[in-house]
């Protein structure tokens, strides 16, 4: 199966940030509120503690995820097809431009890079939707394919990855990067599969099930994989039991946000992050949706727009929030894995 011409050449723009920032004295501009559900949450957020608007103008943020590397955070703009880097010295920069499309041939729509990931060696992994593909930005700048089909045929539109202790990669594949979805005439797997990449290079399909698999992270001892789905009609995090072979069982819902979204809150269950507690930080209706480790929602971040995904920085005690237009942070008591 021959596939579209593809150009190579990755924009790189700024340098790294300097590990010996100066932050600046000017105070950050406060938006949304953070939505207490149970005391419990003041182990997780402190009282008092807001949300902080670092960076606007987005198409559609996404995907963020801390680069020591870097010691910055990169993140998505999925209709851009860019890469974004910001750290608190330089602030914003354009880090990679052609992140998740380089063919010839113009594509509007969910072309970008959305998901991204950091491997055991610090390169930076992409979820390119527009190459269908996942790929690796290797330390000298240049992208290196991961896996591009399965069984021969070209996956959706790979969406969001977790990579574990070992190099595996899960990954999820709904079709939201084809302009037509599920009835896109250029869809060639007859579903929206949830898949486990070895650090051996194998490509197994572990769920084929769920309508519109999105975000995804595994708990910390590694035994749990949670997986979002961002159905309209069953918006829900799913956990499944992870098997000695990588392979998954025992799905069930964790938490159903079908009732949240039925009550005006906006957004559908989409990215997530679990702290080293197990507490699960989902993006879904109303905001990012802090559940303990059990399920039970104990509060709301809510920025007043949809909250695409989280990923925490920095000294692993902030966490950042990719909000439609916004790029935003908030201080937790937690540290993320």
């Amino acid at each position: 199966m021959k596939r579209p011409l593809l150009i190579l050449l990755v924009a790189l723009i700024s340098l790294p940030c300097l590990a010996e920032e100066k932050h600046s004295d000017e105070a950050p501009k406060i938006i949304g509120k953070v939505e207490r559900r149970s005391p419990k949450l003041d182990r997780l957020i402190a009282p008092d503690t807001k949300i902080e608007l670092l960076a606007e103008g987005f198409e559609w943020s996404e995907g963020p995820i801390w680069s020591s590397r870097e010691n910055a955070l990169l993140f998505s703009d999925v209709p851009e097809n860019k890469v974004y880097r910001w750290c608190s010295k330089k602030g914003l920069s354009t880090f990679m431009k052609f992140s998740g499309y380089t063919g010839v041939v113009p594509k509007k729509g969910g072309i970008g890079s959305n998901g991204l990931a950091v491997d055991r060696n610090g390169d930076l992994i992409l979820c390119q939707q527009g190459n269908r593909r996942l790929a690796r930005l290797n330390s000298k700048g240049r992208i290196e394919p991961i896996v591009e089909t399965f069984e021969d045929k070209h996956f959706n539109s790979p969406n969001d990855l977790v990579v574990a202790r070992n190099g595996d990669i899960y990954f999820t594949d709904p079709p939201y990067g084809l302009p037509g979805k599920h009835d896109d005439p250029a869809k060639e797997l007859p579903y929206a599969g949830v898949f486990h990449h070895s650090h051996k290079g194998e490509t197994r399909l572990i769920i084929a099930d769920l309508t519109f698999p999105n975000g995804i992270a595994l708990s910390p001892n590694e035994k749990t994989l949670y997986v979002a789905v961002s159905d309209p009609s069953s918006t829900r995090l799913m956990a499944y039991d992870v098997k000695r072979d990588r392979s998954v069982a025992n799905g069930r819902v964790f938490f159903d946000a079908q009732a949240l979204s039925e009550a005006g809150g906006v957004g559908l269950c989409d990215g997530l992050k679990v702290d080293k507690k197990g507490n699960v930080f989902l993006t879904g209706p109303g905001g990012v949706l802090i559940l303990s480790s059990k399920g039970e929602h104990l509060g709301t971040l809510s920025t007043g727009e949809k909250i695409a995904n989280v990923a925490w920085g920095d000294d692993g005690k902030t966490l950042y929030m990719t909000s439609d237009m916004y790029l935003c942070r908030i201080k937790t008591k937690t540290s993320g894995l």
